[in-house]
């Protein structure tokens, strides 16, 4: 027996029990039945049948005990022959045994109701009875079985394939998408207002009795406007609706409405302008309560769809199993999900709507920790080769530099030599600022692996990086005191030659090739090393996990260094790094200059060129950046193209002035990049194309048109392209408008050259975007949880950690529900989460 029908069978048991006297259920029979309907659609219960069911039940509270009797005999009689079953009730058990048994008249009453409820249905359906209780509403809902979760939104009444195929469009697909489908924002209109007080511009809600209400066509017949006059005893209130004429026919003079909105002035009176509006006896969903307001789509109106979640949160939130145990509920003073999710659609109170947000945020927080540190775990858990060197092999190499290193960045080397001799493959996040002396780390970890005659492969996100991580390598790790040679140094990207390509393929097979540097042409087949132990991937946010884990696949357990000169926010590398162990280099090399910042307007403009003319002049060279390749009639914003042909002929006619951007092909990108670093320009007008490792110490002003379209990491970035040499450097950032000039944003590049400040600022102001580039596993988006609430998730990651040192593979009976919240939260995707 399906479990709906079997709840009803409990329930008609259990009145029959008491001798009909309709308290089976809290609220009577009748409280029961748009929960009722919904699980047994759920449950696939003909149509038919479930609307007899409901239109036998609605007025039960009305009927006497002969007529209750009789209709619950009548009712079971019609389930026992539609679903096949053959139990009856005790005592009915004697009078339900036959179709026969009931009145031809109670089937033609019921066939008439099927029918007015299938019109009705058609209609929005009126709230509930104000009087039905919460307390109520959870003790019948607790009667039944857990959440039907993944049954379709078809199963709701009013919902056919038309409507469902809108609300697909809003990522709703199921009653467990509904329930997680959550407001955007809230309209406060909790607080009651006497006429009397109401004041300008306030949100409130007014009680009153209609005085009169009519209608009359503006705008030459076009369109209709309702007005109504509304008092309650303190004054009165004119009202009025746009083209909303049946709101004529609802509004009788007498009647107590609820209003809610806004109170806007018309010729020196107050009025409301197509506020929301409900009956008094009825449940306020829409007014007197603060609102929720959701996203939407055509077709979708705020009030239809506040009406839909009504019924899913009321009927199914308290279904929903909470998978936190009671030690973590009370370890963090959470309330429980299914309150949480109650009072985030439709809240009490504004603390109530705080304690389910936090809940809510907890739970996506925590999931996020488990996820992290489940892949750290697995990852600790496997066999990496040793690698052991002498103290004075390591020496000799780092007397070969051309620098001594910084004592960040001695410290940051003992933890990759560490992670080396460990036996557990390395999985490390090296972070710092532009110029820091990451590259140096990387460098000396391949000479450790190399010297052992492993392989290593650098991967980056650009041909141009690509190069001079190759440049780089080769310099510091072949020549004369070192293992290598030049040619067991390869570069392999798109623009390399199908000849040279094989030849390197052959090499890194055979294992005479030790250090491959490459894009994404490295993952690409049939690329495969002999013995591939180290893996260094650069600016790592602009792979894909997928990229990653391909490039790791084609060796066995190989350690891992991933790099970034993007500062990351602590909360950021807690959450979306955590099952890395992270490297800090905070110090800068000796002689790298503070670059010096201003924001001008755009009529300032002529002072920047006059600076770039003065430094050019004195040997040195600049960039000038735009946030757009070509320009375009949907932005006034100027394009390097564009851009490049004034300045070049009107602006710096005696200067040769070069273009960079994305739409070039590699080999063109890279010839552009060669000339400027040779000195061939002295300006190179670019897109953002040039912001991650290109190396040009001469260069000492960075001009940003259009500043206010980049992000402060972004800016950062580009600002560090500049001082990487001995001069004194300036970066210069120009907004589109003078009204952007003060954007406290662009500010904060004059006040610190700190990227790390920066870069807490940046997630505050843009969110995670910027950092990750794109998602970086396939955890679901986070609805509730702000990654910037760095308390939030240390206390997530604090309880996460000592739930897997409980249970760490999450195997005890009370860990079951987190165990599959986890699998749903990480949406199954090859690859690595870092």
């Amino acid at each position: 027996m399906k479990p709906s029908i079997e709840k009803l069978k409990k329930f008609f048991k259990l009145e029959s029990d008491r001798n009909y006297d309709n308290k089976a259920v809290m609220g009577g029979l009748q409280s029961m039945l748009e929960g009722w309907q919904l699980e047994a659609r759920a449950d696939d219960v003909p149509e038919e049948l479930i609307q007899a069911v409901i239109v036998r039940l609605r007025d039960y509270h009305r009927l006497s005990e002969t007529s209750r009797k009789e209709t619950l005999h009548g009712i079971w009689v019609r389930v026992l022959k539609e679903t096949g079953s053959e139990e009856v009730i005790k005592p009915l058990a004697n009078e339900t045994t036959a179709e026969h048994d009931v009145p031809t008249q109670q089937h033609q009453l019921e066939n008439e109701d099927i029918q007015e409820n299938t019109s009705q249905s058609k209609a929005e359906s009126a709230p509930e009875d104000q009087t039905k209780s919460q307390k109520s509403d959870r003790m019948v809902a607790f009667e039944g079985p857990s959440a039907a979760l993944n049954a379709s939104i078809k199963v709701l009444p009013r919902v056919g394939d038309q409507k469902a195929k809108t609300l697909n469009r809003l990522g709703i697909f199921t009653l467990g998408d509904m329930l997680y489908y959550f407001p955007r924002r809230y309209d406060d209109y909790s607080q009651l207002t006497p006429i009397r007080q109401l004041q300008y511009n306030q949100m409130t809600t007014v009680i009153g009795t209609v005085q009169s209400v009519s209608s009359r066509k503006i705008r030459s017949g076009r369109s209709t406007l309702v007005e109504a006059v509304v008092s309650d005893g303190s004054g009165a209130l004119r009202v009025t609706w746009f083209n909303q004429p049946w709101i004529t026919n609802k509004l009788r003079r007498g009647m107590q409405i609820v209003l809610s909105g806004k109170v806007e002035q018309y010729l020196g009176r107050l009025t409301i302008n197509s506020p929301e509006l409900d009956t008094v006896e009825r449940k306020n969903l829409h007014t007197n309560r603060i609102v929720p307001i959701y996203p939407l789509t055509a077709k979708i109106t705020q009030r239809w769809l506040r009406n839909q979640m009504d019924h899913v949160v009321n009927y199914w939130a308290p279904r929903v199993q909470d998978p936190l145990p009671e030690t973590v509920l009370d370890s963090v003073d959470l309330i429980s999900l299914s309150e949480a999710l109650r009072q985030a659609h439709f809240p009490d109170s504004q603390d109530a709507l705080h304690a389910a947000r936090y809940r809510l945020a907890f739970d996506e927080i925590f999931l996020l920790q488990l996820g992290v540190i489940r892949q750290k775990q697995a990852w600790q858990d496997r066999h990496g080769r040793v690698f052991e060197l002498p103290e004075e092999w390591l020496e000799n190499q780092l007397n070969l530099l051309p620098f001594k290193l910084t004592q960040a960045q001695q410290q940051v080397l003992g933890e990759v030599r560490n992670d080396l001799a460990s036996g557990r493959p390395m999985n490390r996040l090296i972070q710092g600022d532009v110029g820091s002396g990451k590259t140096v780390i990387a460098a000396i970890a391949a000479a450790i692996v190399t010297h052992a005659d492993a392989q290593v492969a650098v991967m980056a996100p650009t041909s141009i990086l690509a190069e001079q991580h190759y440049q780089n390598f080769s310099e510091m790790l072949t020549g004369e005191g070192h293992d290598l040679l030049p040619e067991q140094v390869r570069l392999m990207i798109g623009a390399t030659s199908e000849s040279e390509k094989n030849e390197i393929r052959s090499g890194l097979q055979s294992g005479t090739i030790k250090i491959v540097v490459g894009t994404h042409a490295l993952i690409e087949d049939p690329v495969n090393f002999k013995d591939l132990e180290l893996v260094i991937i650069d600016e790592q946010h602009r792979f894909g996990v997928n990229q990653r884990a391909s490039l790791r696949a084609k060796g066995s357990n190989p350690h891992l260094m991933v790099m970034t000169a993007t500062p990351i926010p602590r909360s950021l590398a807690l959450s979306i790094y955590g099952d890395l162990d992270l490297s800090i280099i905070d110090e800068l090399p000796p002689g790298r200059q503070v670059v010096e910042t201003h924001v001008l307007t755009p009529l300032e403009r002529e002072r920047a060129y006059r600076l770039i003319q003065a430094q050019i002049e004195s040997g040195h060279q600049a960039f000038i950046i735009y946030p757009l390749v070509e320009e375009s009639d949907k932005s006034d914003e100027k394009a390097a193209v564009e851009e490049q042909a004034h300045l070049k002929n009107d602006i710096f006619p005696d200067f040769k002035v070069g273009l960079l951007h994305g739409r070039l092909r590699p080999a063109e990108k890279e010839e552009v990049m060669t000339q400027f670093r040779n000195g061939d320009f002295q300006i190179l007008v670019s897109t953002s194309v040039v912001e991650v490792g290109v190396d040009i110490p001469n260069a000492t002003v960075m001009l940003i048109e259009g500043a206010h379209r980049f992000g402060l990491a972004q800016l950062h970035q580009l600002r560090g392209r500049v001082g990487r040499g001995s001069a004194k450097s300036y970066c210069l950032l120009i907004p589109l408008s003078d009204e952007a000039v003060d954007n406290e944003r662009l500010r904060a590049m004059e006040e610190t050259n700190d990227g790390f400040v920066l870069a807490e600022r940046d997630l505050e102001q843009r969110g995670p975007g910027d950092f990750l580039g794109m998602r970086q596993s396939g955890f679901s988006e986070l609805k509730m949880a702000k990654l910037t609430d760095v308390k939030l998730i240390e206390k997530a990651r604090r309880e996460a950690i000592s739930l897997f040192e409980r249970d760490p593979v999450l195997e005890q009976p009370e860990h079951q529900l987190i165990k599959e919240a986890l699998e749903r939260f990480w949406q199954p995707e090859d690859g690595d989460i870092s």
